[in-house]
């Protein structure tokens, strides 16, 4: 029977009707036995029946009891006894990049009355949940946190809380319900996310721990973990790992510890953190921190010093270092920063008018009542300087600056401008101002030294009066009267320079017009004068040559003159001699003639009548005369004869008269002549 045949027969189609029966029956028996799992999820093993009864305590069923078991199933075939095995097929546990999961135990050891969170020490593997039980893992939340990546977890035993949905297997309607409003709590701390502080923001996170031991009675935080005797110093890589922290010795609450800029994956069920913005101390100012918390310390102010204490950094007190400019992490819940003024500032006693810090915002004029009676009230400027060395001490002493201000300078100041007001009169106090500035600067430096403040500068307003004192207004009017008078007085002395001055401008205007014959004229007398100048130097150099040459020339003739006078000195030395000698021979010839011719009269009568003889031939005069004249007598005699007899009685006369009185010394005169004569020659 070929294929055809059999097909066409009947019996073919009982065949495979049976086949199929058995396919489906097959399929049912292996179906029970056999159980296949995707490899995107698991298989959570819940056993029906066992010959080791059920579970007595607790949830998973570790020794082969009725009840969920440990393990899980992973993707593939499984086989099963039918009947005995219900598999709860579950999808993996994702926790997407940078976000959290949180796992809550349902089966475990109970936490201790004094434990919010199960521990992760040993137990803190969640995908063994066998090791985890045997390791003595606990009920509840825990305190390790799942990061980013794929988990195979056993969701009978574990419940992962995440931002996108809950991965468990309910056990009743209420379990949705409570791990919702653990949601809830987790996402309105920010706690599937990790914890940014950018540096930017220029903030620091405050974080206050949830689980742990409390603080001990006094403390108000949580000191920093490894910084207490005793303490271990592990670290807890900024309570991102919870069981290190407590193991160190951390504490419940707030704590002293803040966290800067950096990612942080913190549990949020074990703590939580505040935003703060950092502490900044500006320029010109310096911090003063008052600490709440840390042992107690020594005292560094001394025993002179009676207002309080200060401390060193770190310890419970006013701290005796401030903060120098910067910023700072600072935890405000731990103390409070003081902020305090370096550089100058202005405090003024003027309503409405406030400084740059608020300090005098409560200030007002001073009230005076002045020596005439009056009531003004007189406005007041006053620069003050603290020494950053010394904030500390006003910062303990006064609490702060501005307390400072109302309660100790408000009062001082006050009642010294009102002492000052009494020995014054109001025009006084107007007119004495820089006077009264410079004494009141001087005097109140020593008081703002026992405040540890240094005074700058005091300054003084104008005093004014209420509205309903008009009296100071007089005064004000009758000085600004006396002032008016002042300024015109000064005004009409300027209007007469002025006056003085456009004279001078017309002139200069006149000089500018006529300026071109004024510059020629210039030139031209600057050119003679130059010219001047040059003859005169020339004239100067030309007399100072011939006065050089005559200088010269004289020396010259001086030399040569005593020279010529020597020579001639020498030739008339020589000549006198000479003479003399010939003199003296002619002397002795002629007293021999004298003697031959009868004397010295005679002699001297004939040189008279030869040298008259002489003087009248080289005179051609008439020896008879033309025209005779006649004497007194009646004579003949003529006047030639007259003279001549008058002459030669006179001569005659005086001859005779000396030749007596010579006559004793004459014989002397002949014995030296001739004993010169008769001398050798040198």
């Amino acid at each position: 029977m070929n294929l055809s045949q059999w097909l066409a027969d009947g019996s073919a189609t009982v065949v495979f009707v049976c086949l199929g029966l058995g396919a489906v029956l097959s399929y049912l028996v292996f179906s029970r036995w056999i159980r296949y799992i995707p490899n995107t999820r698991v298989g959570i093993v819940e056993k029906l029946i066992s010959a080791h009864g059920s579970v007595r305590a607790g949830l998973i069923a570790l020794h082969g009891e009725a009840g969920f078991q440990p393990e899980v199933l992973r993707g593939g075939w499984h086989l099963l006894t039918p009947l005995q095995y219900r598999v709860h097929k579950v999808p993996l546990v994702t926790i997407p990049q940078g976000k959290i999961g949180y796992v809550f135990s349902r089966d475990g050891q109970d936490l201790p009355p004094t434990q919010a969170l199960a521990s992760s020490l040993r137990a803190n593997d969640f995908q063994n949940a066998r090791g985890f039980l045997e390791a003595g893992g606990q009920k509840g939340p825990q305190r390790m946190i799942l990061r980013e990546g794929t988990y195979a977890i056993n969701l009978a035993q574990f419940v992962v809380l995440t931002e996108e949905r809950l991965y468990f297997i309910a056990m009743d309607n209420g379990d949705k319900l409570m791990f919702e409003k653990m949601v809830e709590i987790i996402v309105s701390r920010g706690g599937f996310r990790p914890i940014v502080i950018q540096g930017s923001d220029d903030i620091i996170g405050i974080v206050t721990v949830h689980d742990g031991p409390s603080l001990a009675p006094g403390e108000i935080i949580a000191p920093t973990v490894g910084q207490e005797p005793g303490q271990a110093a592990s670290y807890h890589n900024n309570f991102q790992d919870a069981d290190k922290f407590l193991i160190g010795g951390g504490r419940r609450g707030r704590q002293l510890q803040v966290m800067v800029e950096g990612t942080y994956y913190i549990n949020r069920l074990f703590a939580t953190v505040e935003a703060i913005p950092k502490t900044v101390v500006e320029v010109g100012s310096v911090g003063v921190v008052v600490s709440y918390t840390g042992k107690t310390g020594l005292d560094l102010t001394g025993t002179d010093y009676c207002h309080g204490e200060l401390v060193q950094q770190g310890e419970r007190g006013v701290w005796s270092v401030p903060l120098m400019p910067g910023k700072y992490a600072f935890n405000t819940y731990a103390g409070k920063v003081m902020m305090v003024p370096t550089t100058n500032f202005i405090l003024k006693w003027t309503r409405g008018q406030v400084g740059s810090h608020n300090f005098d915002e409560n200030l007002a004029e001073v009230s005076l009542i002045t020596r005439d009676a009056f009531e003004p009230s007189l406005p007041l400027s006053v620069v003050v300087h603290i020494d950053y060395r010394k904030a500390s001490l006003v910062i303990q002493r006064f609490g702060d600056v501005k307390k400072l201000v109302e309660q100790t300078l408000d009062p001082m100041v006050s009642a010294y401008f009102k002492n000052v007001g009494q020995t014054r009169t109001l025009i006084q106090l107007l007119q004495d101002r820089s006077a009264i500035q410079e004494i009141a600067g001087q005097q109140m430096r020593a008081k703002f030294e026992n405040y540890n403040l240094d005074l700058q500068e005091v300054l003084i307003g104008t005093p004014t009066g209420a509205a309903d004192n008009p009296h100071i207004e007089g005064i004000l009017e009758q000085l600004r009267t006396r002032q008016i008078a002042e300024e015109q007085i000064e005004t009409y002395n300027r209007q007469e320079k002025a006056s003085i001055k456009e004279c001078a401008l017309r002139e200069a205007e006149a000089r500018a017009v006529a300026q071109t014959a004024l510059t020629q004229s210039e030139i031209s007398i600057t050119v003679h004068s130059n010219q001047g100048k040059a003859e005169l130097a020339r004239a100067q150099q030309e007399a100072a040559r011939i006065q050089t040459l005559a200088t010269a020339e004289a020396e010259r003739t001086r030399i040569l003159g005593e020279g010529e006078a020597k020579k001639i000195r020498a030739l008339a030395e020589s000549e006198a001699e000479r003479a003399a000698r010939v003199g003296i021979a002619e002397a002795m010839a002629v007293e021999e003639k004298v003697r031959a011719y009868g004397g010295a009269q005679i002699q001297l009568t004939q040189q008279v009548m030869g040298r008259f003889a002489e003087a009248i031939e080289r005179g051609q005069i008439d020896v008879v005369p033309r025209i005779s004249m006649g004497g007194a007598a009646g004579g003949n005699v003529g006047v030639i004869e007259n003279l001549l007899t008058l002459l030669l009685t006179t001569k005659l006369g005086d001859t005779v008269g000396v030749s007596m009185e010579r006559d004793a010394g004459a014989e002397a005169v002949r014995a030296d002549l001739r004993a010169r004569l008769a001398a050798p020659r040198e």
